[in-house]
């Protein structure tokens, strides 16, 4: 019998509604979930506005439809709610990719160095930089640091290199890759434009240099919302994970939106195997027994936060704002 058999004949989404009424929870889910999961939420976004938004409710219960360094951030944010994750197996390969002891000792071997770190990274990650960044903050913070100041960037060489190539400054980069964003095709994205010439194309930052360099806009999740909104034209090419489109539909359901293409000349390849891994089921199940949760030790979440409070001192106005700005950015 399998996990969805075992809750055949439940109403999982008045069920959900019930809990979510009982347990005073906030359900966040980010812009990669499926569908039903961003319909059911009470706020979908960007994973760090995700977790001030709820740190700013009154929900005893945080529901994160997402991955677990987000979950893991909103409990640095709220320490006093329970946060849930429907699925704790929702990793990232960023966060795989730099792992804490590693981490340390490349800082070790740096000490002229400080650590801008991007928020796609675990709990113990964070409390061993000295400074989040998002990719809508990242450019703001790095404005403010000397330019003598030495910079350890990581764990996303591509974001890394964008803002890099896009400000001048030379970073020591972790590398570090998103498995989505490096499944998108150049030759693919190329073989698209000519089918819809006058499309722009908008990528997110995490994406390889070869796919930035064809891009019209470059931003996070939200500015991409945002410049699809804004566009003059009925068609854009969108270059971040595909399920960002449901948003876009909903709101812009005048326009088109095709998303870009993998090796295999489709966007399928570019779902996120980690944020898949939550489904309604695993919401109610997760809602039900207030399991699984993440637990954090205090001064392990008081160093993380400190990272993190260093960035909204810095950029505090940019987060969610998503805006890394129209970019034609060449070079390696």
């Amino acid at each position: 019998m399998t996990y969805h058999d075992k809750l055949s004949g439940i109403d999982l989404r008045s069920e959900i509604d019930r809990l979510r009424k009982e347990r005073n929870a906030v359900i966040l889910a980010h812009y990669y979930q499926k569908p039903e999961l961003q319909d059911i939420a009470d706020f979908v976004g960007d994973s760090l506005d995700l977790s001030r938004k709820a740190q700013a409710t009154e929900a005893d219960v945080i529901a994160f439809c997402g991955v677990r360094f987000m979950a893991e951030t909103a409990k640095i944010l709220s320490p006093q709610k329970i946060v849930i994750l429907p699925d704790m197996d929702a990793g990232c390969s960023l966060e795989d990719s730099c792992p804490p002891d590693q981490f340390a000792a490349f800082r070790a071997a740096h000490p002229d160095h400080i650590a801008l770190t991007y928020i796609n990274c675990s709990a113990e990650v964070k409390a061993l930089s000295d400074v989040i960044v998002t990719s809508s903050s990242a450019e703001a913070i790095l404005a403010k640091i000397p330019l003598d100041q030495k910079i350890i960037f990581g764990p996303d060489r591509n974001l890394g290199g964008y803002l890099a190539r896009k400000t001048g400054r030379d970073m020591l980069l972790w590398p570090g890759v998103c498995i989505v964003h490096e499944a998108f095709s150049e030759t693919e994205l190329l073989k698209l434009r000519t089918q819809h010439p006058d499309a722009p194309i908008a990528a997110h930052p995490e994406c390889p240099a070869v796919i930035l360099d064809h891009a019209d806009y470059v931003g996070s999740t939200r500015g991409i919302l945002e410049y699809a909104n804004a566009m003059p034209g009925d068609t854009l090419i969108v270059a971040t994970e595909p399920h960002i489109i449901h948003q876009m539909e909903k709101a812009m359901p005048h326009k088109r939106f095709i998303g870009a293409p993998g090796a295999d000349g489709n966007c399928n390849c570019n779902i996120c195997p980690y944020m898949a891994l939550n489904t309604m089921e695993k919401l109610y199940v997760a809602l039900r027994d207030l399991e699984p949760r993440i637990e954090m030790e205090e001064g392990l979440r008081l160093r993380a936060k400190k990272s993190l409070d260093a960035m909204l001192a810095m950029a505090g106005g940019t987060v969610g704002q998503g805006d890394l700005g129209p970019a034609k950015v060449t070079g390696d």
